[in-house]
């Protein structure tokens, strides 16, 4: 699991920090791409990245305030004007079919791949062949999402040495064996791939939270997760700031991650109020209640350890 952060700031952009959008790549599963909000000139942002739009997936939107919003119909209309046709599935809360509709009939945008629009609640689950996907209602004024990401189980190393040792040569068969099923040799023998795999493989846990007080569906989606990105709008001490505006400080992320056991927290959505030296003495804060934290920035990317 490998995360690009294309705009890091909060509210506006500055100069040091574009409006929210992260992009999450699977180099195991052919390289699909999912975006998590899409603020203005986001697609400027993955012009300087690993990012392909043709990659791009599932995109998640978090709420519907522009800082996360607004670059949407543009990372969807430049996609289909690079010629990509395979489907791509938009998840987000109540509102988001007429925004996007609206916005592509009235610019006269013509996708030329399927668009399937899914409007979520609290609660909401997708499943797939590798993940499941959770959606938790947080607290933001207007709903706002957190989505709780679980790649499945894989199967184990496939005991390659064994097989030969019993006389079956790698083919094709060693495909059907490392899915653990079970397959007929040419002088009849049937063996079951249960019986060649290794130990399973664990899959990542992520947890990605849209702008939020600190409340209890942060907990909820982060448990034990390998890494959380929560907001970090405001620096400790402001506790108070926050709770009026409906965001969450530093430490309060720092303590969403300890009481949860994650294995990383990485702090975004930084005010443009702080200076560079004021972003280092945030990360400060949240260390000394969370040591294993992070602190993005526009460009910055980080892969997520093998289990």
């Amino acid at each position: 699991m490998k995360l690009y952060f294309l705009g890091t700031g909060a509210g506006v952009p500055s100069k040091m920090r574009n409006v929210s959008s992260l992009a999450l790549s699977w180099p195991r599963y052919q390289g699909q791409t999912w975006l998590f909000d899409c603020g203005e000139a986001t697609q400027h942002q993955i012009l300087s990245s690993p990012v392909t739009l043709s990659k791009v997936n599932r995109i998640f939107i978090t709420h519907l305030h522009g800082d996360h919003l607004f670059g949407l119909p543009g990372v969807l209309g430049s996609r289909s004007f690079q010629g990509t046709e395979t489907p791509l599935t938009l998840y987000g809360p109540k509102g988001l079919r007429t925004f996007v509709e609206v916005a592509l009939a009235t610019s006269q945008t013509h996708l030329r791949y399927p668009l399937d629009i899914v409007e979520v609640e609290h609660g909401f689950t997708a499943e797939d062949e590798h993940f499941t996907i959770t959606a938790g209602l947080l607290e933001h004024g207007l709903p706002s999402y957190g989505y709780r990401i679980e790649e499945k189980d894989r199967p184990g190393s496939l005991d390659a040495e064994r097989l030969k040792q019993i006389g079956v040569p790698p083919g094709p068969v060693y495909q059907r064996l490392k899915r653990g099923e079970t397959a007929e040799l040419p002088d009849g023998r049937v063996i079951d791939g249960r019986d060649f795999l290794g130990p399973a493989k664990q899959g990542m846990k992520a947890a990605i939270l849209g702008d939020t007080r600190m409340t209890a569906t942060c907990f909820a989606l982060a448990e034990q997760v390998d890494l959380l990105i929560h907001e970090s709008t405001l620096r400790a001490g402001q506790e108070a700031l926050a709770e009026a505006f409906f965001h969450s400080t530093s430490v309060q992320a720092a303590e969403v991650a300890r009481q949860s056991q994650v294995g990383t927290l990485i702090l975004t959505h930084i005010s443009s109020r702080y200076s560079e030296e004021e972003c280092e003495e945030m990360l400060a804060e949240a260390r000394a209640i969370f040591p294993r934290t992070y602190l993005a920035h526009d460009g910055w990317s980080y892969e997520v350890p093998s289990r």
